[in-house]
């Protein structure tokens, strides 16, 4: 208890204990003014640069309290950068997952809400770590991925922008009057209030199938309303087909053999004989 009566001591001790309030107390302030102010960061950028600024200066804060006590922290800075040299041998995954997470972060590739399609998953961004992204597909799941595929993936973002154009591919008979077509399709894109006016309704021809002329019919809609419109322009167009009299061809095929029909002779039972084999087989005509 001699520390008690030792003024140097006690004058340590209250300018550590200021040291450590002080710190709390600005780096809550920092986490709170960035997650407050910062309007034009994104939430995962808000959510760095809240937490590096909270841990940096409750460290700074508590390194400057521990030398009061008279720690000395180049000994230990020396270690740590010889335990952090190890570490970063034995995770370098890691390492290359918490670089791919700044990138993902400081460019916002994704945000929390995108929709997006990373190779083949498809779903809702939950969040997205240092360390990993986690995505809620539409039949619910959580998917877990590394930052580091998620940079060198090919990311497709569903709901960036506030509209979106529908494509369907549309056959026809080829004795369908294809005037009837483009008007029938056109129509069916005015009457349904969730297409676009502006953007308007696209029609390119495809070639020639099969079995049916081949068509992309394209409609612009809301984002939020991409599914709603591709199911109820679907079936209004085979309605309006069935109305108009133009036909939706199945996959068939046509084959000719000439003008002349060929000539097929079934050979009759009494004119088959058996081979060594056993085997029936027409036997030759009386020379």
């Amino acid at each position: 208890m001699v520390w008690i009566t030792d003024p140097v001591r006690i004058g340590n001790l209250l300018r550590a204990t200021f040291y450590v309030i002080v710190g709390v107390v600005l780096a809550r302030g920092a986490r709170y003014a960035i997650n407050r102010s910062a309007h034009t960061l994104s939430p995962q950028q808000k959510q760095l640069l809240s937490r590096i600024a909270y841990y940096g200066i409750l460290t700074l804060f508590f390194v400057s309290a521990m030398r009061q006590f008279g720690f000395d922290f180049t000994v230990l800075l020396g270690a740590a950068g010889i335990v952090t040299l190890a570490i970063g041998f034995a995770s370098q995954t890691s390492a290359s997952n918490l670089i791919s997470g700044l990138f993902l972060v400081l460019e916002r590739v994704v945000q929390i809400g995108d929709i997006v399609s990373v190779d083949d998953v498809t779903g809702e961004i939950l969040t997205v770590d240092l360390l990993s992204t986690k995505i809620r597909t539409f039949d619910n799941l959580l998917v877990r991925i590394p930052n580091e595929t998620m940079v060198k993936a090919r990311i497709t973002t569903l709901n960036r922008f506030p509209i979106r154009r529908v494509d369907l591919r549309v056959g026809v008979a080829y004795h369908s009057d294809l005037g009837a077509v483009q008007r029938t399709l056109f129509a069916v894109a005015h009457a349904n209030p969730n297409c676009l006016d502006e953007p308007g309704p696209l029609l390119i021809s495809q070639g020639f199938g099969d079995s049916s002329i081949d068509y992309q019919f394209s409609v612009w809609a809301k984002t939020d309303q991409f599914l709603t419109v591709r199911n109820s322009v679907t079936r209004e167009i085979k309605e309006a087909f069935d109305a108009a009299g133009i036909e939706i061809p199945f996959p068939q095929r046509v084959l000719h053999g000439g003008r002349d029909p060929l000539a097929v002779r079934l050979p009759l039972p009494e004119t088959l004989e058996r081979d060594d084999d056993g085997e029936e087989r027409e036997a030759p005509a009386p020379s």
